[in-house]
């Protein structure tokens, strides 16, 4: 079993950095000497993001290894434990709420929807750092959360400037899946499509699991869409945008999403990915120093044959660095503690992602367009 980290695991509320108030449980057992530090990492591995699963876990992988190579994280060493994040997954709550109160976990990076990471909160939100670390609607100001992710604003406000400067498309149509991220984000870009001269004319939410998505095709030809904002997740989107080109509506419409990764675009075909436009902060395909040199040490480390990287993927890997950053330095002594996550923090980014401190990051953004099975960066905002 893992045991208990003292530095983490207080026995009195202490102030967290955005204002909240760690609530953190008194150990069952005095906490025992440490050398390790235990990290859960909540990846999907089923249901409709399962497929953002084996590049996550990884990537988180290839930071562990990295650091424990060098100092660990403030002299000791990291080791994973994996907790299936899945939105269908039913007994997550209870498997962190028996972890965190054992001790046997020291934080959490999170990869996984919304819903799931409003679930893992309200079951031991601010008893341990967690660092979140995908796209998502913004606004996230939990006590002990890190959301250091792509937001919504930062995606598509730009996003659908360029197109309606560019493409000039007139008539919206938002789809997602029926949760608060696609909710959102849709509610956001309505202001956004106004500001670019045009307007959403309609709006269909989905459970996750959807395989059929003749209804949605057929509200986006009666609503005359010329373009669409494809807020599904994972292997939904894959089957929405393969019916979308099976139906040949790439002539007649454009396609927008905050979340469509390499593995998804694979999985839609080379056919059915015309008129696709992707904005996000990472793509394999990405011309940089950082990701090259990330690459390099990703194929290295797995082989040629490793997952696809992406950018679900890829920020598991900025989480573990973001953790060891931020918590670097703050495992001694409980005045340093106090102010964790109140300063800017350096940490190594595939992306050139930075922390300004209080929960503020800066995540670059780039629109990006599929060609073929690939992606090519056409701008950066």
């Amino acid at each position: 079993m893992f045991s208990s980290l003292e530095s983490v695991m207080r026995r009195s509320p202490v102030p967290a950095p955005n204002g909240g108030t760690w609530h953190l449980p008194r150990p069952p057992h005095p906490p025992l000497a440490r050398t390790e530090l235990n990290i859960a990492l909540c990846v999907p591995l089923g249901g409709s993001a399962g497929i953002w699963g084996p590049s996550a876990l990884a990537c988180a992988k290839l930071a562990v290894s990295e650091l424990n190579r060098e100092a660990g994280i403030g002299g000791r060493s990291c080791r994973l434990l994996t907790v299936n994040a899945a939105d269908d997954s039913a007994d997550i709550e209870a498997a962190l709420t028996e972890l965190v109160h054992a001790g046997d976990i020291d934080a959490i990076i999170g990869m996984h929807t919304s819903a799931v990471r409003q679930r893992i909160l309200r079951a031991v939100g601010g008893q341990i750092p967690i660092i979140y670390t995908p796209l998502y609607e913004g606004g996230e100001s939990s006590a002990g959360v890190f959301a250091i992710g792509e937001t919504t604003a930062r995606q598509l406000q730009p996003s659908i400037a360029w197109l309606g400067q560019r493409k000039r498309p007139r008539r919206w149509f938002a789809i997602g899946n029926d949760y608060i991220w696609p909710q959102m984000s849709h509610r956001m870009a309505r202001g956004y499509i106004a500001e670019a001269g045009a307007a959403m004319v309609g709006e269909s939410y989905v459970p996750f699991g959807t395989t059929d998505f003749s209804a949605a095709l057929d509200a986006l030809r009666q609503c005359r869409a010329d373009a669409v904002l494809v807020s599904l997740v994972g292997q939904d989107a894959i089957e929405f945008n393969r019916a979308f080109g099976r139906a040949g509506l790439h002539r007649e419409m454009l396609r927008l999403s905050c979340a469509v990764g390499e593995n998804e675009l694979l999985g839609i075909g080379a056919d059915n990915s015309e008129e696709l436009y992707v904005a996000c902060g990472y793509f394999a395909t990405l011309d940089t120093e950082s990701n090259l040199a990330f690459k390099e040490r990703y194929h290295a480390h797995f082989g040629e044959r490793a997952p696809t990287l992406n950018t679900f993927g890829q920020s598991t890997y900025e989480g573990m660095h973001f953790l060891a950053a931020l918590l670097d330095g703050h495992l001694q002594t409980d005045i340093d503690r106090k102010h964790l996550g109140h300063a800017p923090l350096v940490y190594r980014s595939a992306r050139d992602a930075a922390y300004d401190g209080s929960g503020i990051n800066r995540v670059p953004i780039y629109l990006a367009r599929a060609e073929g099975n690939t992606f090519r960066v056409l701008t950066r905002f």
